[in-house]
């Protein structure tokens, strides 16, 4: 039995409800197919978006979305995917795949699509192989109200009001695929191409600085160390990858070992967040600058048979397992981390939907985002627990991880992780000070394989969970093995 303990007297930091948003390259089917079908498809679409995925999205409560990419933001110029369709320019997209790319989802149908799902758009600019010009001109473009270039061309195209923008990111992993730079040429460029995008009008940029690869520390510092005042938030890129890149593994084949493997290598995150928040705070005692892990997710092979430059992968209990226990990393976070998004948004890597033609299915990996919800904008709560270790050797993990958060309402959310392959655990939950009035719950869970596939009755899905107790104003919570339980606990 372990004993949870949550002080509701010991409020924390605000969980901004961005560390719930997500990811959308051009890559693959992520965009084309997944989000995107164009207003002439059988497939019903709203303005070319696809109506399944849209209300799948709102149901989720994404709050953000991240755009165009990823490695394909800094190859991405932003005047090509302007105007009519028809004369827009096509190009091959080099990094994934090397299809053609036409260029017909452009800045117009994302702030469409943000628009259909009520989140924000979260647009990524181009360093690597943009000029200082081409981005100040996007800046332009979406936020100028008034005459301009930019502005009257935007009109031109169909919409006269400029949209509102808040986050921006200048260039995406230029320690890699955007440029192969140093931390110092990267921090100097920085500040060159973010004094060009203006705040227009009311619109305020909340200005991101491409952060670190993984456990790259001395990017953080290096970056922050010449270029903290410029910035609102620095990024940060970490990707669960079982052993190693050469030997990744399938997302629906694997025993025992790599299970916990794979949540091993889940939890580095806690690691990762607390070395470059060490890092930042030299910096930036005082927290203002925003740690955004904009890129997360599990790296499987991916299925057989598919583009392998696509990276399309299942998703099962075990990628459910990771994204719950990540979330509960990043609302312990909640100090630092204020915007996440994991990748991506579908048929790419841990995608929550997953479409094949007219066809769509949500992943275990949706059913965690709607389980923790509730933790959006609510306030990080003091909690400790006795835990065990378990697993194999040198590759140990907690057997059950937590987080709790309370809405303005008094409503406290808590959401728990069984991460033990084959045994069910049981967990007393207190609140200090306080007896348990009521508990509503839910729960996930099912074998450690399982996953939804579109021939098939869904084999994951989220369930109304009434197993456990409440008792003196404690309650016990019995877990099963590979599960996400989140409980909705109003106070005495």
């Amino acid at each position: 039995m372990h004993h949870l303990y949550v002080y509701p007297d010991q409020k924390m930091s605000k969980i901004e409800k961005e560390v719930y948003g997500n990811f959308s390259e051009h890559l693959g089917r992520c965009i084309y197919e997944g989000v995107y079908v164009g207003e002439d498809s059988e497939i019903p679409n709203v303005n070319g978006m696809r109506t399944d995925v849209v209300e799948a999205l709102k149901e989720m409560k994404l709050p953000v979305l991240r755009w165009p990419g990823g490695c394909f933001a800094d190859e991405y110029h932003w005047k090509d995917g302007i105007g009519p369709k028809e004369t827009r320019k096509r190009m091959v997209n080099t990094h994934w795949g090397g299809v053609v790319e036409d260029n017909s989802f452009g800045t117009h149908e994302f702030f469409e699509l943000c628009r259909q799902i009520g989140c924000e758009p979260y647009v990524n600019g181009n360093v690597g192989s943009g000029s200082v010009q081409e981005m100040n001109e996007w800046v332009e473009y979406m936020t100028f109200d008034g005459v301009s270039p930019q502005a009257v061309e935007r009109e031109k195209n169909g919409h006269k009001d400029p949209w509102k923008l808040k986050y921006f990111c200048v260039g995406n992993e230029n320690w890699g695929c955007g440029g192969n730079m140093t931390p110092e040429f990267y921090a100097d460029n920085y500040r060159r191409y973010q004094t060009y995008c203006r705040n227009y009008g009311s619109n305020k940029l909340f200005k991101i600085a491409c952060g670190a690869n993984a456990d790259d520390y001395n990017w953080t510092d290096v970056v922050m160390g010449k270029a903290a005042r410029y910035m609102d938030g620095i990024s940060l890129h970490y990707y669960t990858v079982p052993y190693n890149w050469k030997e990744r593994g399938q997302a629906t084949e694997f025993d025992e070992e790599c299970w916990y493997e794979t949540l091993n290598k889940a939890y580095r995150m806690e690691e990762i967040l607390t070395k470059h928040e060490a890092m930042m705070d030299k910096h930036d005692p005082e927290k203002r600058i925003a740690l955004v892990v904009d890129e997360w997710g599990t790296w499987f092979d991916v299925e057989p048979g598919t583009n392998p430059g696509f990276l399309y992968q299942q998703s099962t209990m075990r990628d459910a397992l990771v994204a719950g226990l990540t979330l509960n990393i990043f609302n312990k976070h909640a100090d630092r981390v204020r915007m996440a998004n994991i990748a991506q948004l579908a048929n790419v890597l841990q995608a929550v939907v997953l479409t094949e033609g007219a066809k769509m299915i949500k992943t275990p990996t949706y059913y965690v985002f709607q389980m923790f919800a509730g933790h959006q904008g609510a306030t990080l709560l003091q909690s400790s627990m006795d835990r065990n270790e378990i697993g194999c050797e040198g590759r140990k993990v907690y057997d059950v991880t937590e987080s709790a958060s309370v809405a303005e309402d008094g409503t406290i959310t808590v959401t728990l992780n069984n991460l033990s392959m084959t045994d069910a655990n049981a967990v007393a939950v207190e609140l200090a000070g306080y007896g348990i009035a009521s508990v509503k719950g839910q729960v996930l869970a099912a074998s450690p394989k399982a996953f939804n596939d579109f021939d098939e009755e869904e084999q994951v899905t989220v369930k109304d969970y009434t197993d456990f107790t409440l008792e003196n104003g404690v309650l016990t919570a019995n877990l099963p093995a590979a599960s996400v339980v989140a409980l909705t606990i109003t106070k005495a």
